[in-house]
């Protein structure tokens, strides 16, 4: 019996202490890759539904000598804490972007892409939040200045509100 009771006050105890990791109900920062050619993209979270998943809005855009690129990517994820403030995601999207190719002018056009990401996360006790993630884009396109797959490794600072 005196287990029993000992067993149930432990377990009474994990019970009463135990909190979960909360994501931040929003999050403004930059998310700052490159291999797609449009590099730093803003980034806005916003979670969901109370529970721990959000929704990732990106927006990224290059104007230079040699290409005008704007990308806009949307993306669902499911975040699992991992220890502490450390926590990991999961996700799927899609986007769309255009390009303008100043030298080469059958590059230019529309695409339509989809994306997947998996990232790890840290939230620190002040209002800010690092990410790594990688997010593969697979693009349909009829011109060669998109690729058909393109890996984007990224690291985001964002301010969590």
């Amino acid at each position: 019996m005196k287990k029993f009771v000992m067993l149930a006050f432990i377990g009474f105890g994990f019970i009463f202490t135990a909190k979960a990791q909360e994501i931040s109900k929003n999050a403004i920062g930059l998310r700052m890759g490159g291999s797609d050619g449009v590099g730093a993209e803003v980034s806005y979270q916003r979670q969901i539904h109370k529970e721990n998943n959000r929704i990732e809005a990106n927006l990224g855009w290059r104007n230079n000598s040699s290409f005008d690129v704007f990308k806009l990517t949307g993306l669902y994820h499911w975040v699992w804490n991992i220890e502490n403030n450390f926590n990991w995601y999961a996700g799927a999207g899609a986007g769309f972007g255009n390009v303008e190719d100043k030298h080469h002018y059958h590059n230019d056009g529309s695409f339509l892409y989809l994306a997947g990401t998996i990232g790890i996360e840290y939230n620190f006790d002040i209002p800010l939040q690092i990410s790594l993630d990688l997010r593969p884009e697979f693009s349909f396109s009829d011109y060669h200045a998109i690729n058909d797959v393109t890996p984007d490794l990224a690291l985001g600072v964002r301010y969590k509100f």
